[in-house]
C-alpha cells in the first residue's frame, strides 16, 4: 500500500510457492489468487484504495482463455522458470529464436522466456495451446483477472521474454513463424486503466466498485521509472537483490554483447534500455557462505584480503551472467577466508567487482544509482565508486523502488509535482592496492573464460 505522495503505508508478503505437476513446476496462481484478494478485502477496511497494480519479474506469463475468466485456475500453467527444459524442447527453440534484438537477450538457463515456455507448452499440450485465447505476462494476467480486459505491455514484453523486438518496435520473428499473433492482445501503457474491479470480485471480498485496475509493469522497469519521474536522466540504476540487473538510458545498442549477460530492455515509453543482467544474489550467498547472518564486513577485512590476494572467480552459479562458459566453475583463489566475517567481506568485494563489470559493459560514465539489498552493506556502494572514479555514483537506500515506482503509475500525467528521491553519496574507500587488485582480477577472470572455452 502506497499513499499518493509515495510512502510504504501497509505492506503483506506470502512465500514464494511452486507446484509440482508434470511435466511442468508451476506456480500456485490459485492459492496466490486467494490471498491477494483476501489481503486486498482487509487493506480495504483501513485505507480509501485508489488503484491497483501489479509489477512482476521478466519470466512468467500465462495462456488463457476468455471463458476461463470465472474459474479458479487456468488450463495451461505459469512455468517456474528455473525448471530445466526437456533436451528435445531446448535444442529445437534455439534456432526458432532470432537475433538478439528480437530476443533482448541471450537464451538463458532452464525455462526462462516466455516465448520457450509458450514453445514448450505448444510441443506438449497443442490441444490446450490451440484452444487458449491470450498469453500474459503475468502483471497483465493478474489485471486481466482482476478487471476482464487483455492487454499487452512494453516493458514487460520487452524484459527478455523474446516476443518482443524493442529496438525495431514490432513482434519478434518467432512470434510470426509460429502464428501467435493471435494470442497477443492490443498493447496499452502500464499506467493505463484497463478497467474498474469486475463486480463479483467487489461483492464477494467487500472492495471498492470503482477501483481502477492499471495495465502494470515489469518489476526492473518500475525502479527505473521511479527515477525517470524525479527527473533524472543520463542514468545507470543498478538493482540488485537475486539479479543485478543494470539499466542505462544512454547505452549504445550497437555494444551490447549477449555473451556477456546483456540485454535490450525497455522503458515505460516503449524506449530501448541497454542492459547487464547476472545472478550476482545468489552468488552472494554462495560466497558468504551459512554463516553470513551473524557475520560482519569490515573496511580492515577487506584491505587484507586485497593485499593477501583473495579473490573470488566466478560464476559460483548455473548462470554464466558476464563470463561466458562460467556457470558453475566459481572458486576462489589466493588464500581462503578464515572467518565468516572473511567470507562475508568478499563476497561484497565480489559484487562491487560484478557490478563494476556491468557499468564498465554499459560505458557508463556518468551517474550511477545503486539500490537494493547489496546496501545493507555500506562498504558495497563505496567499493563501487572507488572503482569507477569517472562516474558521479550514489546510493538509495529505500528498498521498496519497485512498489514505489509501480504506485506512481497511478498518478501518471496527472500532476506537475516532481516526486522526491534521496540520493546519498557513498562514504570514500581508499585503498591504494584496489586498481591493481581489480586489473588481476579481471585478468584472472579472461584467462579462465579463454581455458573453459578451449577445452
Amino acid at each position: 500500500m502506497v499513499s499518493p505522495e509515495g510512502s510504504i503505508v501497509g505492506t503483506r508478503s506470502l512465500p514464494h510457492a511452486t507446484v509440482d505437476d508434470p511435466p511442468w513446476r508451476r506456480h500456485d496462481l490459485v492459492g496466490t489468487e486467494t490471498w491477494l484478494l483476501t489481503t486486498l478485502a482487509e487493506f480495504a477496511t483501513r485505507f480509501e484504495l485508489l488503484a491497483f497494480v501489479t509489477s512482476g519479474h521478466g519470466s512468467a506469463g500465462v495462456l488463457v482463455r476468455e471463458a476461463e475468466l470465472s474459474s479458479e485456475a487456468p488450463a495451461l500453467p505459469m512455468i517456474d522458470y528455473e525448471q530445466a527444459l526437456p533436451e528435445d524442447i531446448r535444442a529445437a527453440y534455439a534456432p526458432q529464436a532470432g537475433g538478439f534484438f528480437d530476443r533482448g537477450s541471450a537464451v538463458m538457463l532452464g525455462a526462462t522466456h516466455q516465448a520457450r515456455q509458450m514453445f514448450w507448452i505448444e510441443a506438449e499440450a497443442k490441444s490446450d495451446f490451440d484452444k487458449a485465447d491470450w498469453f500474459l505476462g503475468v502483471p497483465q494476467y493478474w489485471a486481466w483477472r482482476l478487471s476482464g480486459v487483455a492487454a499487452s505491455e512494453v516493458t514487460y514484453l520487452g524484459a527478455q521474454s523474446h516476443l518482443w523486438n524493442v529496438p525495431a518496435a514490432h513482434w519478434s520473428e518467432i512470434v510470426e513463424r509460429r502464428g501467435w499473433r493471435r494470442l497477443m492482445p492490443p498493447f496499452h501503457p502500464a499506467w493505463d486503466r484497463l478497467g474498474r474491479i469486475r463486480p463479483e470480485l467487489s461483492r464477494r471480498y467487500g472492495l471498492p466498485p470503482g477501483l481502477p485496475i492499471l495495465t502494470g509493469i515489469h518489476d526492473s522497469s518500475a525502479n527505473f521509472y521511479r527515477y525517470q519521474t524525479a527527473g533524472l536522466s543520463r542514468m545507470t540504476v543498478v538493482s540488485t537483490g537475486t539479479w543485478i540487473v543494470a539499466l542505462s538510458d544512454h547505452a549504445d545498442l550497437a555494444t551490447l554483447n549477449e555473451t556477456r549477460g546483456m540485454t535490450c530492455n525497455a522503458d515505460v515509453y516503449g524506449r530501448p534500455l541497454g542492459g547487464a543482467l547476472t545472478m550476482a544474489g545468489r552468488e552472494f550467498a554462495a560466497i558468504a557462505g551459512d554463516g553470513a547472518a551473524n557475520a560482519k564486513s569490515s573496511a580492515r577485512i577487506l584491505q587484507e584480503l586485497i593485499a593477501q590476494g583473495t579473490m573470488a572467480i566466478p560464476s559460483f552459479g548455473q548462470d554464466d551472467g558476464l563470463f561466458p562458459g562460467s556457470a558453475g566453475r566459481g572458486h576462489i583463489a589466493g588464500p581462503l577466508p578464515r572467518s565468516d566475517d572473511e567470507r562475508l567481506t568478499l563476497a561484497v568485494l565480489y559484487a562491487a567487482l560484478v557490478t563494476n563489470e556491468c557499468l564498465e559493459a554499459l560505458s557508463s560514465k556518468d551517474l550511477v544509482i545503486l539500490d537494493g539489498t547489496f546496501l545493507r552493506e555500506p562498504l558495497y556502494a563505496s567499493l563501487v565508486g572507488a572503482l569507477r572514479p569517472e562516474c558521479h555514483t550514489a546510493f538509495n537506500l529505500a528498498s521498496s523502488g519497485v512498489a514505489t515506482g509501480a504506485a506512481l503509475l497511478a498518478t501518471h500525467g496527472m500532476s506537475n509535482k516532481v516526486p522526491l528521491v534521496t540520493l546519498e553519496k557513498p562514504e570514500p574507500f581508499h585503498c591504494p592496492a584496489l586498481p591493481d587488485y581489480a586489473k588481476e582480477w579481471r585478468s584472472r577472470v579472461i584467462s579462465e573464460q579463454h581455458r573453459f572455452q578451449t577445452t
